[in-house]
């Protein structure tokens, strides 16, 4: 006969799990990481999921609920792509996106970066995406190099800003390893092209 402790043990541990985040539910798309390496209040890292592979530079220290990245994949590294993720706490029913709204980004006193966000949610995720669409995003991409902090305003409607800023100490080196790593794993760079 099995002790009270020992029936509540496997609850307890799927609690546990649950708690920590690391049983995502079935249908959530979840990415192994890897190769984390700290660069200041920002990291570089490596996403996989079978043979799929993605590079990340991101900061995820100035807010609890919200991370900034910056993602490459490996045989378009010069297309890389900005994301804000913020926690929900709650578990989404569906994928779609919810709303797209004007977007303004600024690095310290540089050039305000105009464009458009669109606020996305995926089944199993327990948060919602915000993916930017910028005429300039190489030009932000530098800019936020040499800068010290980056600025965002998101227009949710006509009088409802929501303002955020992230901390760009170690943006260089982080977005710098990315792109290394892309490149060294894109198909040319490993002689599977022709």
């Amino acid at each position: 006969m099995s002790s009270p402790v020992t029936r509540l043990l496997p609850a307890l541990l799927l609690a546990l799990l649950l708690a920590l985040g690391l049983a995502a539910p079935a249908q959530a798309t979840t990415f192994n990481t890897g190769e984390v390496e700290r660069h200041g209040a920002w990291h570089s890292l490596t996403l996989t999921l079978g043979e799929e592979r993605h590079f990340r530079a991101m900061e995820g220290q100035s807010y609890s609920d919200s991370l900034l990245s910056v993602n490459v994949t490996p045989g378009v590294c010069d297309l890389p792509w900005l994301e804000l993720r913020v926690e929900l706490d709650e578990h989404q029913a569906e994928d779609r996106t919810v709303n797209r709204v004007p977007a303004d980004l600024r690095v310290d006193h540089e050039t305000i970066h105009s464009g458009r966000a669109e606020f996305v949610i995926e089944r199993g995720d327990s948060g919602f995406y915000v993916h930017f669409f910028l005429e300039e995003q190489p030009l932000l991409l530098e800019e936020m190099r040499s800068g010290e902090t980056l600025r965002l305003r998101l227009m949710r409607a006509e009088d409802d800003p929501w303002f955020m800023t992230f901390d760009l100490d170690g943006a260089d080196a982080a977005l710098d390893r990315m792109l290394r790593r892309c490149e060294a794993a894109s198909p040319d760079a490993m002689g599977l092209d022709g």
